[in-house]
C-alpha cells in the first residue's frame, strides 16, 4: 500500500511538471530575438500584412491570454504549422522521431552490451592495470565532446579506412525500397523481408550509434563499477566465498543481482539523455531525426517547430524519469 501511495504521489507531480515545461517553452518563444510573424510573412511584407498576421496569431493580446491559447492548442494536439515544411509540427515530429529513437536505441544497446561487463570486470580487478585502463577509457568518454568524436570517427573510419558510409540512413541503392511501417528502417526492412536493405541500414547506423553511445557506455561502466565495488565489500559476499561458491556465481548471481535495481534507474535516465542529446550526432551524420529537425528549424527561425520539438523532448525526458522512479520503487524492497 505504501508503494502505491508513493507511486501515486510521483504520478500526481507529473501534470504540474508538464505545466512548468509548457510555461518555459512559451516564455522561450517570447524572449527569442526572432519575430515569428516575420518568419511567416517574410521581411519584405507590407506593414498591413504583418499586422494582420500578428492579430491572426493572437500576438497582439496580453501574455496571459497568449499563454492560455498556447496551452489550449497543445492540449488539443495543435503545435502549429512549420514554416519550413508547411506541415503541421506534430506530423513532422511523428515523421522524424522514429529515426532518433532508432539511433538512441542502438546506442543504448551498445552501451549496455559493453558498459556493464566492463564495469563489473573493472570492479573485480580493482587497482589493476585493467581497472586503470577502464577508468581512462571512461574519463575520455566523459571528456570528449560529441562533435569531436563524430568528426574523428568520420576521419578515421570513413575517410581513411572506408569502413562506414559518411551520412544518411540508407544508401541510394535501397532508398525508397522499404515501405514505412514503424519509421525505423531496420525494423521496417525486417518486416518487409528486405535483407539487403536491413544490412545496409545497419551499416549506416553503426558509426553514429557508436559515437552517440560512447558517452553513455562510459557512464554506465563507471556507475556499474561503483555499485559493484560497494557490493563486493559487503559481508554477504565474504560469506558466499567462505561457503565455497564459485567466483562467477558470487559476482554475477549475488553481487550483480543486488545492483540491478539502481542500474535500471541509470539505464532509463541514460536512454532519456540519448533521445534528447542526439542533436550534434544527427547534424554531423546528416541523420534525419528530431535533433536535426530541431537544428534546421532553429536556423530557419521556424519557432513553431522549435517549440514543438523542445516540448516533445522535455515530455519524453519527464516520462522516462517518472518511469525510472516508479521502477525503483517497485523493484527495491528497501523503498517504502
Amino acid at each position: 500500500m505504501s508503494r502505491l501511495k508513493s507511486l501515486a504521489g510521483a504520478a500526481a507531480s507529473l501534470p504540474l511538471t508538464l505545466l512548468g515545461l509548457v510555461l518555459v517553452t512559451f516564455l522561450i518563444g517570447r524572449v527569442m530575438p526572432i519575430d515569428p510573424v516575420l518568419a511567416i510573412v517574410g521581411d519584405r511584407a507590407p506593414q498591413d500584412v504583418v499586422e494582420k498576421a500578428r492579430i491572426d496569431l493572437g500576438l497582439d493580446r496580453p501574455l496571459y491570454e497568449q499563454f492560455w491559447r498556447y496551452l489550449t492548442d497543445i492540449l488539443h494536439g495543435n503545435f502549429g504549422r512549420s514554416v519550413m515544411t508547411t506541415n503541421s509540427v506534430l506530423h513532422d515530429i511523428g515523421r522524424f522521431f522514429p529515426a532518433t529513437m532508432e539511433l538512441a536505441t542502438a546506442a543504448l544497446i551498445i552501451a549496455l552490451a559493453l558498459g556493464i561487463p566492463i564495469g563489473v570486470i573493472s570492479a573485480v580487478k580493482q587497482n589493476s592495470w585493467l581497472d586503470r585502463a577502464v577508468r581512462i577509457f571512461c574519463l575520455a568518454g566523459h571528456s570528449l565532446p560529441t562533435f569531436v568524436l563524430a568528426l574523428l570517427g568520420l576521419l578515421v573510419f570513413y575517410a581513411r579506412l572506408g569502413l562506414f558510409p559518411p551520412s544518411g540512413r540508407q544508401g541510394l541503392m535501397f532508398d525508397g525500397d522499404v515501405p514505412t511501417v514503424t519509421g525505423a528502417i531496420t525494423i521496417d526492412a525486417l518486416i518487409a523481408g528486405e535483407w539487403g536493405a536491413f544490412v545496409d541500414a545497419l551499416h549506416h547506423l553503426a558509426l553514429p550509434a557508436i559515437v552517440l553511445g560512447y558517452y553513455s557506455l562510459a557512464y554506465i561502466a563507471r556507475m556499474t563499477r561503483a555499485f559493484m565495488l560497494e557490493q563486493l565489500r559487503s559481508e554477504y559476499v565474504t560469506t558466499a566465498r567462505v561457503k565455497g561458491l564459485s567466483e562467477t556465481r558470487v559476482i554475477w548471481r549475488h553481487a550483480f543481482g543486488n545492483i540491478a535495481v539502481p542500474l535500471v534507474t541509470v539505464v532509463a535516465l541514460t536512454y532519456a539523455g540519448l533521445l534528447e542529446g542526439a542533436v550534434l550526432t544527427e547534424t554531423i551524420f546528416a541523420w534525419p531525426g528530431l535533433g536535426q529537425y530541431l537544428t534546421v528549424s532553429l536556423l530557419n527561425a521556424d519557432m513553431n517547430a522549435v517549440l514543438g520539438a523542445t516540448l516533445v523532448v522535455g515530455l519524453i525526458y519527464l516520462t522516462l524519469n517518472l518511469l525510472a522512479d516508479a521502477l525503483y520503487r517497485l523493484l527495491d524492497p528497501r523503498v517504502r
